[in-house]
């Protein structure tokens, strides 16, 4: 069973778990393409963090940060032993639910051209590709994509 449940970024296991994340893009893309959310921009009022759990052990965290007129989706990683088991998808659904009680018209986010899993999830949860949107810019490994809800 897959719970997702609101967290801290400064909760020891899923710290663990973002430091983890975060390794992984630093180890796929060049720093300057590194658009990750520190701990401290995870704990700012405006981003909710959420932690999933299959049956009782952390394996996947999500943030929706809430901008001007959208959500943007941050932090999404999934254990690897943990992943096609459905763990992306129940944070997903669970970032969109935040989005339309904040009464936010569409999620945007920004993703590595390399994490084709995430693509993957990303369009079958009807995600069009869009351009970059807020402070980002084009750049060769960066793919935006966006969902009206």
């Amino acid at each position: 069973m897959i719970f997702v449940e609101s967290t801290n970024p400064r909760e020891p296991q899923v710290a663990d778990l973002l430091r983890s994340s975060h390794a992984l893009m630093q180890a796929l893309f060049p720093p300057e393409h590194n658009n990750y959310l520190s701990l401290d921009e995870l704990s700012a009022k405006n981003v909710h963090l959420f932690a999933a759990h299959y049956g009782s052990v952390l394996c996947g965290t999500g943030a929706l940060a809430v901008k001007e007129g959208y959500g943007e989706i941050k932090s999404m990683f999934v254990d690897p032993d943990y992943r096609e088991r459905g763990v992306a998808d129940a944070i997903l659904r669970r970032l969109e639910d935040q989005a339309r009680e904040r009464c936010l018209a569409e999620i945007k986010l920004e993703t590595g051209d390399k994490l084709h899993a995430a693509i993957k999830l990303y369009e079958r949860n009807s995600f069009q590709l869009c351009g970059p949107f807020g402070d980002y810019t084009s750049n060769s490994s960066s793919i935006f994509m966006k969902k009206v809800l």
